[in-house]
């Protein structure tokens, strides 16, 4: 087997169990639901457009990182089960075969929440975006690959902590930052027309190139740590 296809079969190993349980799909959508309704009751977004747009960028951003959450606390919890991460440090396959499988997994299922959330969160805020909006077909993803690949490795860096699911947002959040910041701006420039996302989209990019290659080369060191 070449690299791709152990990436392939971890890929889909993931998505078979997760749509056996639906865990981190029900979870997640639980949650960002929860957090879109609750803030839209805590103001009328149709009397103020313009505050609006100038917000919801953020606010999707926000309901998606802690949506995700959930997904990445889980990703590496099934690892565990009948010693299957010990078989994985034994077997021949690339470490980062793995991890580059379970965050591709974890991406499809947090883009999968944000394309049944998008809508959703378009009604409920009344949005009409101002600018370019095909352009969040980039900021979108770009973003959430950008919060699940940190995410996913540092969720395997936390499974032998006693309080991981403390630890992960401890961890992620100040790292995410800049791309968090990034895809905020981003999506509110084009909800609201005033700036160009291009200045924000670059960043993006670079934090995804340089945080992937980062985490795909330190992943052999995270899997074979005692």
């Amino acid at each position: 087997m070449n690299y791709a296809q152990h990436v392939l079969t971890h890929l889909r190993k993931d998505l078979r169990l997760e749509w056996r349980t639906k865990d981190s799909i029900n979870g997640m959508l639980f949650f960002a639901l929860l957090v879109v309704v609750v803030l839209a009751m805590a103001f009328d977004p149709a009397s103020y457009p313009t505050m609006t747009r100038q917000i919801s960028g953020g606010l999707l951003c926000v309901a998606v990182l802690f949506a995700a959450m959930t997904a990445l606390n889980q990703s590496w919890a099934r690892e565990t089960h009948n010693n299957v991460l010990d078989a994985h440090r034994l077997s021949a396959a690339p470490a980062s075969a793995l991890f580059v499988g379970k965050a591709l997994a974890n991406f499809l299922f947090v883009m999968a929440v944000e394309i049944v959330l998008a809508p959703i969160f378009t009604v409920f805020y009344n949005l009409h975006p101002l600018g370019q909006t095909w352009k969040l077909l980039f900021i979108l993803p770009l973003g959430t690959w950008a919060l699940v690949v940190n995410g996913t490795f540092f969720a395997a860096l936390s499974l032998r902590s006693r309080n991981r699911e403390t630890l992960l947002p401890l961890v992620l959040l100040p790292i995410s930052m800049p791309a968090l910041l990034a895809m905020i701006q981003a999506s509110t420039a084009v909800l609201t027309g005033e700036f160009e996302p291009t200045l924000w989209i670059k960043v993006l990019v670079a934090y995804v190139i340089v945080f992937t290659t980062a985490c795909v080369l330190l992943f052999q060191t995270i899997l074979s740590a005692d």
